[in-house]
């Protein structure tokens, strides 16, 4: 079964052990982080950063140890609304439900503990599993204003807005 606790700073090397290569790097962090590989102590340097009110990174874990990571940080003034970011799972656990588990259990917690009513993401259109995931848990795509483009070296990703509101 997978759980969620709050992130610890001695989780960052495992979590960024995770990333593959900068193609990973980059469908993970978007252009969050400036430079690629990072350490364990740029993700933490990072997080010490954020405004803990508002910020609440996040470790999966089960029986075996950690599984998986994501932030969840609020969007607006009332704290109504939550964006997911930053999410990743072990790669060996990969095509196992854990990702969906997690997202689970990150979605009651938003909304039965933070009291969110809206919960909203991003995923670049290239990364279908991610997408089939967030789609499996309940998130939507939404039309957006204007279209959110990254450039990684010759390519440009498209970045989908994903939207999940409280059922009452």
């Amino acid at each position: 079964m997978i759980q969620l606790r709050p992130y610890e700073p001695r989780d960052a090397d495992t979590i960024i052990s995770w990333i593959g290569d900068e193609v990973a790097f980059r469908k993970w962090c978007a252009d969050r982080y400036e430079t690629y590989p990072i350490t364990g102590d740029d993700m933490n340097r990072q997080y010490n950063t954020a405004d803990h009110d508002r910020f609440f990174p996040m470790t999966a874990y089960d029986e075996n140890g950690i599984v998986g990571h994501l932030i969840l940080r609020y969007t607006d003034e009332e704290k109504h609304i939550l964006r997911f970011g930053f999410i990743i799972i072990d790669g060996k656990k990969r095509g196992r439900g854990v990702g969906r588990q997690m997202l689970i259990s990150a979605i009651r917690y938003a909304f039965e503990c933070l009291g969110a009513e809206k919960i909203t993401l991003g995923v670049f259109e290239n990364n279908s599993s991610a997408y089939r995931c967030y789609r499996s848990v309940g998130f939507r795509e939404i039309e957006t204003d204007k279209a959110e483009y990254y450039h990684f070296y010759d390519e440009e990703w498209k970045c989908l807005e994903m939207e999940l509101w409280r059922t009452s």
